[in-house]
């Protein structure tokens, strides 16, 4: 019996394209299985949609010397922006910023900035009753030790602030691990820097399920659509398992161009090849939605 393999050379692979990213959690309660870890999924798809390339998501344990070379990994992999998760707070693992400084060569400092919001926001929280002292204790303090240099990033929905620091020609961005605090920093303070970032795309993403088509019947047709588009949209399968005895896959759509009028075009080219490649493998049901 002779087989025929889909070619799985494929030479030419959707490139993605925006600013180089990645992002390295922190924590041994992600590794330990303690804790799920929501922050990286959640900052990946505000990179995503924002116009960024996420390259790579690293996972290391409270060890100094991991973080220290996750950082300097990333830098040289070429990475614009640098996000960490975790390890901002007040305790003795809480070790991130210390890390930071030494992958990047540079002295920790209390950083005056830092201290006048971590003060501001105790003051609020000992005037609500909510603890008994605004007193600026070196745990406390511990949170406004940054490296030389950084710019601290108000945290309202917690009392670690964030820290931006540049290093060489990447921007390190550490954010606290609780997912209220980072996701606040992020939409405040970081997401108005990444939108000033020159090097993004627009990117638009369509979805259409399909009922009646197995994905490996219809795995040809779908490299044929690709390669007919030369590698300007992706389109990527997810199986869905099985409804009413028909097999259901959902087809996601990616097109991506610094023009987003040409982005729309490649996409609505995509989705025309789509409709009727299903409509010949004899599809019971096509919904299409974004």
């Amino acid at each position: 019996m002779r087989l025929t393999l889909i070619n799985s050379s494929l030479t030419n692979l959707f490139v993605v394209r925006g600013a180089s990213v990645e992002i390295v959690v922190i924590g041994n309660e992600i590794l330990n299985g303690s804790v799920q870890d929501t922050n990286s999924r959640w900052l990946a798809q505000q990179l995503y949609e924002l116009g960024f390339n996420l390259r790579r998501i690293t996972a290391v344990r409270d060890d100094p010397r991991e973080i220290v070379a996750a950082i300097r990994q990333a830098a040289k992999r070429g990475a614009r922006w640098i996000f960490t998760s975790g390890g901002l707070g007040p305790t003795y693992d809480d070790i991130t910023l210390d890390a930071v400084a030494k992958a990047i060569n540079k002295k920790l400092v209390v950083n005056e900035e830092a201290l006048a919001m971590l003060k501001e926001r105790y003051e609020k929280l000992a005037a609500a009753g909510i603890i008994s002292s605004a007193e600026l204790t070196p745990a406390r303090i511990k949170m406004a030790i940054m490296p030389k240099g950084a710019r601290p990033l108000r945290n309202n929905a917690g009392s670690a602030p964030g820290c931006l620091v540049k290093y060489r020609r990447s921007l390190i961005v550490s954010l606290p691990g609780v997912p209220a605090e980072l996701i606040d920093i992020f939409q405040r303070e970081v997401r108005p820097l990444l939108e000033t970032e020159k090097d993004r795309v627009q990117r638009i993403r369509r979805w259409i399920d399909v009922k009646g088509v197995p994905e490996s019947l219809f795995a040809p047709q779908l490299e044929a659509i690709y390669r007919s588009l030369r590698g300007r949209v992706y389109i990527k399968s997810h199986p869905r398992g099985f409804e009413d005895g028909l097999s259901v896959i959902t087809l996601e759509i990616i097109a991506e161009h610094s023009d987003r009028e040409k982005a729309e075009e490649w996409l609505g080219r995509a989705e025309e090849l789509l409709a009727k490649a299903l409509e010949k493998a004899g599809a019971r049901e096509v919904i299409r939605h974004e």
